[in-house]
Formats: structure tokens, sequence, C-alpha cells
């Protein structure tokens, strides 16, 4: 009998164990799903846009959070805003010429400003501003007229409504309510306005939620209830992919990961030590030093690092999704577009290295990284400082040649991989060479 006994609890024990990966399993994605997966992993390129109320102030996305500012101060801006310089055109022609696949844009950032003509809240760039317009409505347009796919960033929480329960960020923020914190009317909220996005404004390719780590130090797990919010996404648009800023494992009815400051598998920043998953892998980064406009920030990347970052990503499997702050009159400032406009003309030359490629078979290097497409194997040299540079592969080698003017390169090849020797020291961006494998 008490074995008996013993072996019921065991399989209770089992049980348990298991009733969470079923659930966890439950999500399959469609097949439109998965082929948007591929070719968002193929694309390899995107741009971010942090763009609202904030740029007014010139201090970054976070200024409400960081400064002790009154909420209902802070909306006033919102009765000045007229970006008379934004266009939609020029601003997706600018970012198509840069090489860029899709643009993930800022339709509600913390603040709670709402970047579109949404009926769930006045707080919003139509009905607000004496703008007046629907800037996400003539982005989108535009994105499907010039074939550009269009993401949407959405955050999580919100420093200004006081329905969302307060987390660890949001509490310098004064004139909140905390007594009328109310986590169901904010979720539907939420799920009314995602609704909004993916009803009124054609195919969207993603939704790239932010703002759960700000429940991450609550003594009781908080329930973001993410796994409905997933479901009703796939069910409005089954190809939309879901992301979540969470610096976490994927969960169940995610489609790609995010990495914030870092390529994946690794965590410089502080922000990605999560594990890398097989689902399509996407690194975010700054072209400065924020993510929304701030005046005193004219720290821009160099193109060189801006191209070298990208085939980096490039290295890993992943696509980068590169950030730029446009300013209150609704213009990219000009350091950006430079350096887009210059990362174009590299990849229009060397784009095949980078589109539609997988991690090469070389972990990154102190000299560069390797991308591969089929059979062809991309060896990008950052940094090299001699004739000689030693690879260490177990595929066959039949050619070597540079990528740009197909000159032959001498090879030997060993057990230990290939020993490729240069006329001269490799210099450059990126001094590419192409092997043919088998």
């Amino acid at each position: 009998m008490n074995s008996i006994n013993r072996f019921l609890q065991m399989a209770a024990v089992t049980l348990l164990l298991v009733i969470p990966t079923v659930t966890k399993a439950q999500y399959v994605p469609t097949p439109e799903n998965l082929k948007a997966r591929q070719e968002f992993a193929d694309s390899k390129f995107g741009i971010f846009i942090h763009w609202g109320i904030y740029s007014m102030f010139a201090q970054g996305e976070w200024y409400l959070q960081n400064y002790p500012i009154d909420k209902n101060e802070y909306a006033k801006a919102a009765d000045a805003f007229y970006p008379h310089r934004f266009d939609a055109k020029a601003w997706v022609s600018a970012i198509k010429d840069a090489g860029a696949k899709y643009i993930c844009f800022t339709s509600r950032h913390h603040d709670s400003f709402s970047m579109w003509d949404t009926e769930q809240s006045e707080y919003n760039i139509v009905d607000a501003t004496p703008f007046g317009r629907d800037v996400i409505k003539e982005l989108a347009e535009e994105c499907h007229k010039q074939g550009i796919k269009l993401h949407f960033y959405y955050s999580h929480i919100d420093w200004a409504r006081d329905e969302y329960p307060i987390g660890r960020t949001g509490k310098n923020v004064i004139g909140r309510n905390y007594d009328k914190a109310d986590w169901p009317a904010y979720y539907d909220f939420m799920n009314k306005q995602l609704t909004e996005l993916l009803t009124n404004y054609g195919e969207i390719g993603a939704i790239w939620f932010d703002g759960k780590w700000d429940r991450d130090q609550d003594s009781i797990p908080f329930n973001w209830q993410l796994e409905e919010q997933y479901e009703m996404i796939h069910k409005l648009q089954p190809a939309c992919l879901i992301g979540n800023n969470h610096h976490e494992v994927p969960f169940p009815g995610e489609d790609i990961q995010i990495f914030e400051r870092d390529l994946p598998g690794e965590n410089k920043a502080g922000l990605s030590g999560q594990d890398v998953s097989r689902l399509p892998l996407e690194t975010c980064q700054t072209m400065n030093g924020m993510w929304g406009y701030k005046l005193v920030d004219q720290n821009y990347k160099s193109t060189e690092t801006l191209i070298r970052y990208l085939v980096s990503t490039a290295g890993k499997g992943a696509n980068l999704l590169l950030n730029v702050g446009p300013q209150p009159n609704g213009e990219i400032p000009a350091a950006a577009l430079e350096r887009m406009k210059e990362m174009g003309e590299w990849l229009r030359a060397n784009g095949e290295t980078v589109y539609a490629t997988t991690a090469g078979d070389i972990p990154a290097q102190e000299w560069g990284v390797t991308t591969r497409k089929d059979e062809r194997l991309f060896v990008h040299i950052f940094n090299c400082t001699e004739k000689e540079l030693f690879l260490p592969l177990d595929c066959k080698v039949k050619k070597a040649f540079t990528y740009g003017d197909k000159k032959a390169i001498k090879f030997k090849q060993n057990k230990e991989g290939v020993l490729l020797t240069f006329d001269e020291v490799p210099t450059g961006i990126d001094y590419i060479v192409e092997l043919t494998t088998k």
C-alpha cells in the first residue's frame, strides 16, 4: 500500500511538472506566420523610430519619468506639438534607401500619448494636438506603397494613466491617483487599442511589446495575461509576429526574440543575459545614445561602426533594429540621415552577404565574423594585421576570392581548417572574402 501511495504521489508531482509544459506548447504558429518569420529573418535590417510629444522637451523618451514632473503639465506639450515637417513619403524613402526592410514605430510609449487616431483616449496626436493628423495612417499607407513592412512598438506600462498599477518606474510622476489602479480596465484599454492598430492600418508585420520588466521586483509575480493578448493578436492577423522586450527567454505565443543594446549571447549592456532561442532574432541599438530625440546627444556612431554592427548582428543570425529619434518638427536628424544614406550605399554593393543569410560557420572573432548563404560562406574581415588568416573550418573549400572584384585568393586546407594568404593586409570597413564550400 505504501508503494502504491508513493507511486501516486510521484505521478501527481509528474503531472504538476508536465501540465505547464503542455500549456506552453499549445501555441502553434499558422503557415502564414511561419512564412512571415522567415521573411523577417531574411530582412536583417530595420529602422526603429522613437517619436512622441517627449521630443518636444528634447530630453529623450523617459523625460516624464526621469524628472519630478506633473503629468498634467507634461500633457500640455501636446497642445504645442505641430510637426509641420513630417513627411511620411520622405521618411519611408530614406529608410528604404538605407537598405532597411522594415520600420518599427512607437505607437504608444510609456508616457501614455498615442500617435494615432485612437477612440480609446483623447490623449492622441489627432485629438490633443493642433497638428490633427494621424501619422500612423500616413506612415502605414506609405509603407504599403513602397514595400516596407511596418511594425508597431506598444508599451505595456503607462506612467500617466491611473488605471495602470504602478510598477518600479513612473514613481516620480506627480499627479497620479494610486487609488484608481484597475488592471482589468487597463488591460481592456490596451486590447482595444491593439485591435485598432491591427484592424485600421492594413497588414502589420509585428507588435513589439515593451515594459514587462516594470514589475520584475514584485514579491508576487504579476500576471500580465500575455497568453490571451497574444492569442487575440494572432486571431486578428495570423501573420503578425509578436516580440516582447522583457529580457527573458521567449514566452509561448512569441514569434521573435529581442535583445536590447547587445548581440544575441552577449550582455555588455546588462539587459540581454537570456538564453538564445531558435526563433528569429533581433537586436535593437541606438544610432547615438538615446532612443527619443535629445538635443545635446550628438554622439552619433560612425557609419563604419554601424555597418560593422549590422554585419556582426547578421553573423549571429539576427536582425539589427537601428534607432532614430525624429525631431519635434517631424524631421529625421541630418546626422542620422547621413549615416542611413551611407549604409544604403554599402548595402547596395554588399547586401548579398547580409540579407537572407544565416549565422556563419565561425563564431565572432577579433578579426571579424562570417555569414552563410547555402554553399557560399562570406568572411567579413574588420581587423587583420597580417597577410594571412586562419579559419577553423570543417567544410571543404573549393574556391576563395574577394567578394567585390572576384579576385582569387590563395588558400591551403588541412584537417584543422583553411589558411588564406593575401597579397596585402586586408583593409577597409569590411573586407569580404567569399568561399565556395561543399
